[in-house]
């Protein structure tokens, strides 16, 4: 056994199944089965199960998998010390962010976070579908969810408080709905998921309420639905960050602010693979973006060290 076989085992468990490993590791699928069974047949046991969608770790293969990660840890913790010595820190961060979230309110992070560690190259992927990290190699995602997914490590980023709102010019014209009910006779402008009905789910106290809705217009890009808001196509159901300018300068109006609205959760979670190796550059990028949205934890952090 040898560094590289428990590499190839901590890829294929990584990955989740022999041909994506394959596709990561620049390898064919069979390249990849033959160096697997070797290992197998060197350690005298078997160490994955293989199955139609997953390939899961036998005991044995899971405690090799577990020193497998140890090790790529330590090789990259060494490999990082001495990059840094006489330099600043470098590395690679690939991210995943919602798209109105991402460029309303993230993109001065991310400026920010640039500036400060120029050598970090920075990745970033504007989109809206919950995907998997592995097979898309991203090593952070930022989704608003009701539920994070319990394979991830989910680290909380804050409320997203939705709301209904209209220009003021649209709000002369047309009565504003004042009653959920009334949402299904407007014309909503909103994002919604793909082949499903509309639900949005509201709050009040201990009330909850779902409301069935067929928007007259959908889209996964929050800045072109904050556009077609402005433009006066009907009321807006947006996070929000996504008018919050507009409403602040009067130019947006809101309505039914007694309820709390949710079409795809109520929490942004930052999402990452928990038995994934984090470099310095991930780690830092992760402590710099929840200092952002948890001030007070950063302050508290700084004064104890």
């Amino acid at each position: 056994m040898d560094l590289q076989s428990l590499t190839l085992l901590v890829e294929i468990l990584d990955a989740g199944n022999l041909s994506a490993a394959a596709r990561r590791l620049k390898m064919t699928r069979a390249n990849v089965s033959y160096h697997l069974n070797q290992l197998e047949r060197s350690v005298g046991a078997q160490l994955i199960r293989r199955t139609t969608r997953r390939a899961e770790p036998t005991e044995i293969g899971l405690r090799l998998y577990q020193h497998g990660v140890a090790i790529q840890t330590e090789l990259l913790a060494a490999r990082e010390s001495v990059t840094a010595l006489g330099e600043g820190l470098q590395g690679r961060v690939r991210l995943s962010v919602p798209s109105g979230y991402g460029q309303l309110v993230m993109a001065d992070w991310l400026i920010d976070f640039k500036r400060q560690y120029p050598g970090i190259v920075l990745d970033v992927v504007f989109e809206n579908r919950i995907e998997d990290l592995l097979r898309d190699e991203v090593d952070i995602a930022i989704r608003v969810i009701p539920e994070p997914p319990q394979n991830l490590v989910a680290r909380e980023m804050g409320p997203v408080r939705y709301v209904a709102c209209a220009t003021r010019a649209y709000a002369e014209r047309h009565p504003l709905p004042v009653q959920l009910d009334a949402l299904r006779a407007t014309p909503v402008v909103t994002a919604a998921v793909i082949g499903r009905q509309l639900r949005i789910s509201a709050y009040q106290g201990e009330t909850r309420r779902e409301v069935i809705l067929e928007p007259t217009l959908i889209s996964e890009n929050f800045l072109f639905l904050r556009q077609a808001i402005l433009a006066g196509l009907g009321v807006g159901l947006v996070p929000d960050y996504v008018v919050q300018e507009d409403v602040r300068r009067g130019d947006v109006v809101t309505t039914l602010d007694d309820w709390r609205l949710s079409i795809f959760g109520t929490q942004m979670f930052m999402l990452y693979m928990p038995n994934r190796q984090h470099t310095r550059a991930i780690r830092t990028f992760i402590d710099f973006i929840l200092a952002r949205v948890r001030p007070e934890e950063a302050e508290e952090a700084q004064s104890q060290r």
